[in-house]
């Protein structure tokens, strides 16, 4: 295995301050977890633990927009894996102290971050598990960015989607977080949003309407919902142990 190789993942739960502790709420039902100590000056980092497992969501403030979604990879060697992502074409945003923030060719934010022994992924909870983050890109960027993923990532599957829009990136067994990376119908700056494989898309509603989401819309294959904190996600009807859909990997 090589020094740039994800051996973790996290999915980050973006939303603006002021509706931090709406999102918090929200997600810990959700997942059925509880929340770690606040971190960051602001306290604006958390993370979601799960008993007798590794911890795969994070929540953070956000100091502008509406907020959304991004991933952090966890690796053996911060600067090895930086430096492979900006010879693909990244750019670095900030760098601190063992990690560091950087932005795809397309614009997504994304961060590598040091593996701590990660290991043992979350279960699925009511049927449905948090397993994937959606990238959310115009058709001008889409190619090139389904290439950078696709080379940033060598071990894990690239594959083409059920839609002509879709390609997935699967990662290796054990690693908990997928990548959806969707062409969007115009071209806008990218954007991410959470996906959750659910057994039963209805029952999925109806317990996150309890829990204070809305339904945004119905597509094929999804309900596109909003949490409490103004925040869009998905609910996907797709297997939660494999995260495919039905006889797709």
């Amino acid at each position: 295995m090589s020094a740039t190789s994800i051996r973790w993942t996290y999915a980050f739960v973006d939303r603006p301050h002021g509706r931090l502790g709406a999102a918090r709420d929200f997600w810990t039902a959700v997942t059925d977890t509880r929340l770690s100590e606040l971190r960051g000056d602001e306290g604006e980092f958390v993370t979601l633990l799960s008993d007798r497992t590794d911890a795969c969501v994070k929540v953070q403030g956000v100091d502008s927009g509406p907020g959304g979604a991004h991933l952090d990879f966890s690796v053996e060697d911060v600067p090895a894996f930086v430096n492979s992502a900006l010879r693909l074409g990244a750019e670095t945003v900030a760098e601190h102290d063992g990690w560091a923030v950087l932005r795809s060719p397309a614009g997504q934010l994304f961060c590598a971050v040091p593996w701590h022994g990660e290991s043992v992924r979350p279960p699925v909870v009511t049927g449905t598990r948090l397993d994937q983050v959606s990238l959310d890109i115009g058709p001008g960027s889409y190619d090139a960015e389904v290439a950078f993923w696709s080379a940033l990532l060598p071990d894990w599957a690239s594959l083409s989607g059920a839609l002509p829009e879709f390609h997935v990136l699967k990662p290796p067994p054990g690693l908990p977080i997928r990548i959806l990376l969707q062409r969007l119908g115009e071209d806008r700056p990218a954007a991410a949003h959470l996906d959750l494989a659910c057994a039963d898309i209805d029952e999925a509603v109806v317990l996150h309407e309890h829990l204070g989401a809305t339904v945004v819309s119905q597509g094929k294959h999804w309900t596109v919902m909003r949490d409490p904190a103004d925040g869009v996600y998905c609910l996907t009807g797709r297997d939660p142990e494999t995260g495919g859909l039905p006889n797709r990997p």
